[in-house]
C-alpha cells in the first residue's frame, strides 16, 4: 500500500494543476446539485418496529389531520390581569380565528373551548395541528402564526410556543462555532509549523472538503430526510479530521524537506508513509460512523453515512491535493514568508528542531518519562480514567423537552407556564390511537379504564373518525420521569385489561411515547452495535500492526476512555456542575448521544493510536529495541499528535456556545472525549503499556506471516529511497 501511495503523492505533486482543477470541478458540480435539487435538512423522524410509530401510522391513514406536526400555544396574562376577562378572551379568539386561516394550519383549537384554561384564569392552552409532518412546514407558514398572535400580544397577553414545530424550532444555526474552530486550529498550527504557508494548508484543503461534503448532504436532502444535526456532525468531523489528516502528511513533509530532501521525493514519500496511517485511521472512523446503520434508526443511519462521507474526502484531499499544494508551496513550505520578527524566528527554530533532532523534544523527554515510571503511571492514568467514569453509573436517557432550554427559550417559557397552570405532566400527554371503534360508548368505556391506573392525572377523547378513536392521557409526571415511561409500559403491558370487551386496539403514541421508544431501541441496540464496529476495526487494526496485542489495548485503551468522557458528561450536563459556566438546564442525557459518542470517539481513539503505535513500530523494526523504540516514537509523534488533538478539540468545544442544548452536549462529549484519550491514553497509557511488555507486544502466530503486509508505517518505502 505505500507504493502505491508513494505513487499517488509523486503524480499529484508533478500534476498539481490537474488535481486542483478536479477538486475545483467538483466542489463547483457539489454546489450545482445541490443548488438545483433544492435540497432541505428536516427533522421528520421515523422508528421503524415501535409502537409509537404503528400509532403515528395508523393516524396517518384514518385521521390525518392529527398525524401532522403541532404548534401549541400558551396563553398568559400579564400583570395582574386574567386571559378570561373579555379584552383578552376577544384577542386570543380573534387570533385564533387568524390561526385558521394560515396555510397547512388544519385545525386550530382555543383555550376556551376545550377546558385548557387554569384554575386562576392566567393561562390557557391552544394548539395548530399542520396538515404536514413538522420538517415540512414551511417557514412562511411560522412567520405567518407569529402574525396571527399579534392581536392577543395587544391586549397584554404573553405567548409562548412548543410542540413539534413552532416558529423559531429550527433556526439557522450560527457560523461561530466553526469559524472560532478554524481560528484556534490555525493558531496551533502556526505554533507547530512556525510557518503562515504551511499552517493556511490543512485549513484551506479541509475548508474545500467540507464545502463538497454539506453541499452534496444538501442535494441528497431533496430524496432523502436528513437531520438538521448530520451537517453540524458532518461539519465537526470533516473539519477536525481534515486539518489533522492534512497535518500529518504535511509534518512528515516538512521534516524531510528541513534535513535537504527534494520536496517532490519528500511529498511523495510523505504520503507513502504518514498517507498509510491517513488510510488506516479513517478507515476505522468510517467504519465505526456506518456502523450507526445496524442502530435501525434512520435518521441515525443517514447522520452517520454523512459524517462518514466527509471523512472520507477529508482522507483523499490529505492523499491527492494536499501533496498538489506543496507542489505549489515548493521549498516555501518551510519558511515565513518576510522578515521574521522574534516570535516567528523561535516558532521556526522550535519546528526545526523537531524535525532535525526529535530527541531533544518534549515528546522524547515525556517517551522517556513514561517509559522509566511506567508501571505507577499506567496505575494512576487507569485510576484517574475510573474516578472520572464513576457518574456514568447514574445516566439516565432521555430526548430534549423545554425543561433542559435557557429561561429566554419559548420552548422553556411554555414548559414552565403550562407546568404552573397545569401540572408538569401536560408537558408531554399521551396519545392513545384505539382502532375498530365505531360508538362512543367504547371509547367512554376506554377512558373510565385509563382513568384508573396510577399517574394519570387526566383522560379526554379528542377525535373519532373511520372507526379511530383518539384518547389524550396526561400523566401526573414529566415527559421524561421514570414514573412517566413505567406508565407507558404500564399502558401497553395491561393492554388486554383496557381494552375489557370494546372489541378496540390500542396503540400507545405520541411524542413523550415516541421518545421512550427511541431511548429504549438505542439502549438495546448499544451492544449489538459495539461488537459489530469493535470487532471489524479491531480486526483491520489487526491487519494493519500484524499482532493481537495492540488492537487488544487500543480497544480497552478506549473503554477507559468513553466511559470517563461518559462520566463527564453527566456530572456537566445531568448533574448540572456545569450550569453557569455552560449556559445549560440540567436535564436527561440525550439518548442518541452515547451511541454515537461511541462510534465517533472509537474511530477518533484509533486515529492516535495508529499515529502513536506505527511511529513506535517504525522504530523497533528498525533496531529491535522495544523500549527505546517508545521514546523515539514518542518523540516523533507526541508534538504533532499534540497539535491534532487540541485542534479537534478546540472545534469540538467551540460548538458549546451554540443556543441549542443537542449540540452544546454533543460539543463537550466529542471534546472532552477526545482530550482524554489522546493525552491520557495515547500518549501515557499506551507507551507505558508497550514499555511494561517489551517486544513481547509485537509477537504474532506464525500463519501471521502468510497474511499480505500494509506497510503502514512505510519501512520498505523508506529504505527503498534512504530515508
Amino acid at each position: 500500500m505505500s507504493t502505491f501511495l508513494f505513487r499517488i503523492g509523486r503524480w499529484s505533486f508533478a500534476h498539481r494543476r490537474i488535481v486542483l482543477a478536479i477538486w475545483l470541478l467538483v466542489a463547483v458540480v457539489a454546489i450545482g446539485a445541490a443548488t438545483a435539487s433544492g435540497g432541505k435538512t428536516n427533522d421528520n423522524f421515523t422508528i421503524p418496529g415501535t409502537e409509537s410509530q404503528r400509532a403515528t401510522n395508523l393516524l396517518s391513514e384514518r385521521v390525518p389531520e392529527l398525524s401532522g406536526g403541532q404548534t401549541q400555544l400558551v396563553f398568559a396574562a400579564e400583570g395582574d390581569g386574567r386571559i378570561v376577562d373579555t379584552r383578552q378572551r376577544d384577542a386570543i379568539e380573534t387570533s385564533i380565528q387568524n390561526l385558521k386561516a394560515v396555510p397547512q394550519v388544519a385545525v386550530a383549537t382555543d383555550p376556551f373551548h376545550g377546558g385548557a384554561v387554569s384554575p386562576d384564569g392566567t393561562i390557557g392552552l391552544g394548539s395548530v395541528q399542520y396538515s404536514v409532518q413538522p420538517g415540512s412546514v414551511d417557514a412562511s407558514t411560522l412567520e405567518d402564526v407569529k402574525k396571527a398572535v399579534e392581536p392577543a400580544q395587544a391586549a397584554g397577553v404573553h405567548v409562548a410556543y412548543s410542540g413539534s414545530v413552532f416558529p423559531g424550532w429550527n433556526a439557522a444555526p450560527s457560523e461561530t462555532p466553526e469559524i472560532v474552530g478554524v481560528i484556534v486550529a490555525l493558531i496551533i498550527l502556526l505554533i507547530t509549523f512556525g510557518s503562515l504557508i504551511a499552517a493556511g494548508m490543512p485549513i484551506i484543503t479541509a475548508i474545500l472538503g467540507i464545502l463538497i461534503t454539506i453541499m452534496s448532504v444538501t442535494a441528497l436532502a431533496a430524496v432523502v430526510d436528513v437531520a438538521t444535526a448530520s451537517t453540524t456532525v458532518a461539519i465537526m468531523l470533516g473539519l477536525s479530521c481534515g486539518i489533522d489528516y492534512g497535518l500529518f502528511v504535511l509534518y512528515r513533509h516538512r521534516n524531510h524537506v528541513l534535513r535537504g530532501m527534494d520536496p517532490q521525493d519528500s511529498a511523495a514519500l510523505s504520503v507513502g508513509t504518514a498517507g498509510g496511517a491517513v488510510v488506516f485511521a479513517a478507515l476505522t472512523v468510517i467504519i465505526a460512523l456506518c456502523g450507526l446503520s445496524v442502530v435501525g434508526i434512520p435518521f441515525l443511519a443517514v447522520m452517520g453515512l454523512s459524517a462518514a462521507g466527509a471523512v472520507l474526502v477529508a482522507m483523499l484531499i490529505a492523499l491527492t491535493l494536499l501533496p498538489a499544494m506543496l507542489g505549489f508551496a515548493g521549498p516555501h513550505i518551510v519558511r515565513f514568508p518576510g522578515r521574521p520578527r522574534r516570535l516567528h524566528a523561535r516558532l521556526e527554530r522550535t519546528a526545526h528542531t523537531a524535525a532535525t533532532a526529535p530527541e531533544e523534544h518534549r515528546g522524547a523527554r515525556w517517551g522517556a518519562f513514561i517509559v522509566r515510571h511506567r508501571v505507577p503511571v499506567l496505575f494512576l492514568g487507569v485510576l484517574l480514567l475510573g474516578l472520572l467514569a464513576l457518574p456514568a453509573t447514574h445516566m439516565r436517557l432521555g430526548l430534549p423537552s423545554g425543561s433542559s432550554q435557557p429561561t429566554s427559550n419559548t420552548q422553556r417559557q411554555a414548559y414552565d407556564l403550562i407546568t404552573e397552570g397545569f401540572g408538569v405532566g401536560a408537558n408531554g400527554p399521551l396519545l392513545i390511537v384505539a382502532d375498530h371503534v365505531t360508538d362512543k360508548s367504547q371509547t367512554d368505556q376506554l377512558v373510565a379504564a385509563l382513568g384508573t391506573l396510577p399517574d394519570v392525572a387526566a383522560v379526554q377523547p379528542l377525535t373519532m373518525a373511520n372507526d379511530v378513536s383518539v384518547i389524550q392521557v396526561t400523566p401526573g409526571s414529566g415527559p421524561n420521569d421514570e414514573a412517566t415511561t413505567s406508565l407507558v409500559h404500564r399502558i401497553r403491558g395491561d393492554r388486554a385489561a383496557i381494552e375489557g370487551d370494546t372489541g378496540a386496539a390500542i396503540l400507545v403514541g405520541g411524542n413523550t411515547a415516541s421518545n421512550i421508544d427511541v431511548s429504549a431501541k438505542l439502549s438495546s441496540a448499544l451492544p449489538v452495535f459495539l461488537i459489530v464496529v469493535v470487532g471489524l476495526a479491531f480486526l483491520l487494526l489487526t491487519f494493519a500492526f500484524r499482532t493481537f496485542l495492540v488492537p487488544l489495548k487500543s480497544v480497552l485503551g478506549f473503554l477507559l476512555s468513553i466511559l470517563a468522557a461518559f462520566g463527564a458528561q453527566v456530572a456537566v450536563f445531568q448533574w448540572g456542575w456545569g450550569q453557569h459556566l455552560f449556559n445549560i438546564e440540567p436535564a436527561e442525557t440525550v439518548s442518541f448521544l452515547p451511541i454515537i459518542m461511541l462510534a465517533i470517539i472509537f474511530g477518533l481513539s484509533s486515529d492516535y493510536e495508529v499515529f502513536v503505535v506505527s511511529r513506535i513500530k517504525e522504530d523497533y523494526t528498525r533496531t529491535g529495541e522495544a523500549r527505546a523504540a517508545v521514546v523515539r516514537g514518542m518523540s516523533h509523534s507526541a508534538r504533532v499528535v499534540t497539535a491534532a488533538a487540541l485542534i479537534m478539540f478546540s472545534i469540538f468545544v467551540a460548538f458549546m456556545f451554540t443556543s441549542d442544548a443537542t449540540i452544546k452536549a454533543i460539543g463537550f462529549s466529542f471534546a472532552i472525549g477526545v482530550l482524554l484519550d489522546a493525552f491520557v491514553v495515547r500518549l501515557t497509557l499506551v507507551p507505558a503499556v508497550m514499555a511494561i511488555a517489551g517486544g513481547r507486544i509485537w509477537s504474532h502466530p506464525r500463519w501471521f506471516r502468510r497474511l499480505p503486509d500494509p506497510d503502514i508505517e512505510g519501512k520498505r518505502l523508506e529504505h527503498a529511497h534512504g530515508s
